[in-house]
């Protein structure tokens, strides 16, 4: 029996337990960090680091596409670098030091990548800018998988958990990873003794479900909504507490499985920029964050406002950290 710390994960209080993006000026000729009151922001750039389809991807897309209908901004770059669980990027945007007019598109994936892949650039060398979403995660398998119902996928994987894979778009210490272990103990599955496989972001792993290279995955539900409702995939179960509007799967709860789970994703900018640079961009996001067209972004996603701006947010990510090196601690998997 696992520790009660460990029965129910959720996001931003200790009582949740264990939780586990140039150049360019504004208009009026600023940096491109720059607020609305000087114009819309030009020339920034978000830096996603996995690959094109992925959570990260969408939701930086999102929140660019965001920015400019509401003429926050114009002209914002989105660009991938993936690698590493999302350390490649973050060793890039470290190596900005002092570039202003870049943002990563960042979460719980990364804070765990830091970890395990004992990752020279680390989340705290950059500045925080904003915590902006919460999702839950899906367990899901291709359309034609012979497991139904999420019991009959547990009760093979129990029999045999080697050769039952089950696949994550994030490295250990990721909220796929996570998820994946959390569950396997749950339902008295030896976490070591899963066959996890990695995969650098969502679309690689959607790849995977469809061509049968894994019997599961668990992935956030943004990135597996669409394919459920055209059929593709069948979604097994959902880790939030309560349903999720639109998706047609029950919670992991409602199954007789007690583990609640909430992933997160937020922007940090680069190391060394000014306090002054700093504010620009948590003004630019807060402002981002309250309009309606962002409020419709959320609920077409299914995600969840967890807006948490600045020092606010740099002090959360330093306790995620915290956080998944007790988890990987506690399941035998550090």
């Amino acid at each position: 029996m696992r520790s009660a710390s460990l029965r129910k994960l959720t996001v931003g209080t200790v009582a949740a337990g264990l939780l586990l993006t140039g150049c360019g000026t504004t208009a009026e000729g600023g940096s491109a960090a720059g607020g609305a009151a000087d114009g819309p922001v030009s020339g920034l750039r978000i830096l996603v680091p996995n690959s094109p389809g992925s959570g990260y991807d969408t939701t930086a897309r999102e929140a660019a596409q965001v920015m400019e209908e509401t003429e926050l901004a114009s002209g914002i770059e989105v660009f991938n670098l993936e690698g590493a669980g999302g350390t490649v990027g973050l060793q890039r945007l470290v190596n900005e030091e002092g570039n202003a007019d870049m943002l990563m598109q960042m979460g719980l994936g990364v804070v765990g990548a830091q970890y395990s892949n004992q990752s020279e650039a680390t989340l705290d060398q950059t500045t925080p800018v904003a915590r902006l979403i919460e999702e839950a995660e899906a367990i899901v398998v291709p359309a034609d998988s012979p497991y139904q119902t999420l019991d009959q996928l547990v009760q093979a994987w129990s029999a045999d958990p080697g050769n039952v894979p089950i696949g994550g778009a994030s490295n250990p210490g990721g909220p796929d990873h996570l998820t994946a272990m959390l569950l396997a103990e749950e339902v008295g599955i030896d976490p070591t003794a899963v066959n996890y496989v990695a995969y650098d972001g969502g679309g690689e792993l959607l790849a995977g479900i469809l061509g049968g290279q894994i019997a599961a995955g668990a992935t956030g539900i943004g990135e597996v909504a669409e394919q459920a409702a055209a059929g593709e995939v069948r979604i097994l179960g959902v880790t939030s507490e309560e349903p999720v509007e639109g998706v047609d799967a029950p919670t992991l709860t409602e199954q007789g499985v007690d583990l609640v789970f909430t992933n997160w994703r937020g922007l940090v900018a680069a190391p060394g920029i000014s306090e002054e640079e700093a504010q620009q961009h948590i003004d630019l996001v807060t402002e981002m964050v309250e309009s309606d067209a962002w409020q419709q972004v959320l609920e077409n996603q299914g995600w969840t406002d967890a807006f948490l701006p600045g020092e606010e947010f740099g002090d959360f990510i330093s306790e995620e950290s915290q956080r998944v090196q007790s988890v990987l601690g506690e399941l035998g998997l550090a």
